[in-house]
């Protein structure tokens, strides 16, 4: 892990969000700084990865408060992948979740990352009882 890493609970801006996550191309969809806006104060917390100085990454928590949190774009910005950095923001926000007094913690993990995840504590849940998706009417 880089020495100047840091991370704190300060979120970044609307146009740093959208720069992050329009980067992963998870979205064909292009949305204004507006949209990242709303979505940046719907959450429980943000939790931001800074490497001397610049945000080089960032995560969503969406939760109750008391039973489930949610980690939500999860987001390193690819040419600091690999070098723990997404590890240490992870355990971060899980101790911060832990702090708050929330032990159900749960994320979605974007294809292929499944056993990058499972490396950083969590497990998949049981065939029989995976999560679920709104797809609209059939």
């Amino acid at each position: 892990m880089p020495q100047a890493l840091r991370f704190d609970l300060v979120p970044p801006t609307p146009a740093q969000f959208k720069r992050l996550h329009e980067a992963t191309g998870w979205s064909a969809v292009t949305r204004d700084e507006a949209f990242f806006a709303r979505a940046l104060t719907g959450c429980w917390f943000v939790a931001s990865a800074h490497l001397d100085g610049q945000l080089v990454g960032m995560t969503r928590v969406i939760s109750d408060g008391v039973m489930h949190a949610f980690i939500t774009e999860m987001i390193i910005e690819e040419s600091h992948r690999g070098q723990s950095v997404g590890a240490a923001l992870l355990s971060f926000v899980v101790d911060e979740i832990r702090a708050r007094g929330v032990d159900d913690i749960q994320l979605f993990a974007a294809a292929g990352r499944v056993p990058y995840y499972e490396r950083n504590g969590f497990v998949r849940r049981p065939d029989d009882a995976p999560g679920m998706r709104w797809v609209g009417p059939s």
